[in-house]
């Protein structure tokens, strides 16, 4: 999962009522509902209430509705009903939103040589019992879940809409890109309600559309280091697109002196140990949550390499080396920095 780790939003806001045309005057909104076990938070500006209201409560509607297509946690999500019903020889027709997002995980499996892969449910399930119980997961076992993970062990059909996966017992996890989809659907929603001003907050993996009225952006604070109680010192002027982090910060334990993630090598079977903060920014949610994951397992120098070949992407990369704080940024990260003139 990726959390966007000592963030803060500033909305530019102008005195009364924001002017936008001569005819249409736009007011903030803000509406929180928890899903994917997690808060989400829509910030929007439309006309009135009721327009605001009825517009949340559909995207909300839809997130929900998504959960229930993409969760490894419910055991009756469409998600584990795939698990339970495929295996080698067996293909189970999927819906559009589930195989969008194992196609995408698939694309960026390929792209990353298996840093990224969603087959690795077998392995990340030992190690949220070995998080729970601070001791590593037993050799034997965790090797037997390994051999279940490898993203070409599970076979998609375009054409028939189909997915197999080769193995008995293979089980997938979703955690690196749903929230990111999610999102994206939920900013899409609002769209075709009329809504386009809009920001969305699943935990810190944030979904941006056009900016608040009298700013050329959504201003978001970032901290340049990793501590608990670090300051906001720079600031993102961002629109229709979208900003994740990945990190350890809160989620990690130690065994035996060792500090593990619960971020999970999908090469090695064993939760990263770099303690390292990764922040995207993407054309899209999708994008931005799933390279998050990926570049936390590649590193710096893989990662922003990765990243050259996709317009419109850019990282943040923190990690302790030698009991020292390092940054990485890719060449274009400072291109999207609010200038000091910015509301």
């Amino acid at each position: 999962m990726s959390y966007l780790y000592h963030t803060c939003l500033l909305l530019s806001t102008l005195s009364g009522n924001q002017q936008c045309t001569e005819s249409e005057i736009l007011h903030r909104y803000e509406f929180q509902e928890v899903h994917m076990g997690v808060q989400w938070r829509i910030v929007l500006y439309a006309t009135d209430k009721p327009i605001a209201n009825n517009a949340s409560q559909i995207a909300f509607r839809r997130v929900k509705e998504l959960n229930k297509v993409l969760s490894d946690y419910d055991p009756n999500s469409e998600l584990n009903q795939l698990c339970q019903l495929s295996g080698p020889g067996k293909p189970v027709k999927v819906s559009p939103d589930l195989f969008q997002v194992l196609k995408r995980s698939q694309a960026l499996s390929r792209e990353t040589a298996g840093a990224f892969d969603v087959t690795i449910s077998p392995v990340v399930r030992l190690w949220r019992r070995a998080r729970r119980r601070k001791e590593l997961p037993d050799s034997e076992r965790l090797q037997a879940a390994r051999d279940l993970v490898g993203y070409e062990l599970m076979r998609l059909s375009e054409q028939n809409q189909t997915v197999e996966l080769l193995k008995p017992g293979m089980r997938l996890d979703l955690g690196g890109i749903a929230k990111g989809y999610a999102a994206d659907v939920a900013i899409r929603v609002l769209k075709e309600h009329g809504i386009d001003r809009v920001m969305i907050d699943a935990s810190g993996d944030l979904s941006l559309g056009a900016p608040p009225p009298g700013s050329c952006g959504w201003k978001i604070g970032i901290s340049s280091t990793d501590a608990p109680d670090a300051k906001i010192d720079r600031y993102l002027m961002l629109r229709d697109c979208a900003v994740a982090t990945s990190g350890d910060a809160f989620q990690h334990v130690v065994i035996n002196g060792t500090r593990y993630s619960h971020i999970v090598n999908p090469h090695t079977g064993l939760g990263l140990t770099d303690h390292s903060r990764v922040t995207v920014i993407a054309p899209d949610g999708i994008t931005a949550d799933s390279l998050a994951s990926a570049i936390s397992v590649l590193g710096p120098e893989k990662g922003i390499a990765l990243l050259s070949q996709k317009p419109g992407t850019a990282c943040l990369i923190l990690r302790h080396e030698q009991a020292q704080l390092k940054s990485y940024e890719s060449p274009c990260f400072s291109c999207f920095e609010a200038s000091q003139t910015d509301p």
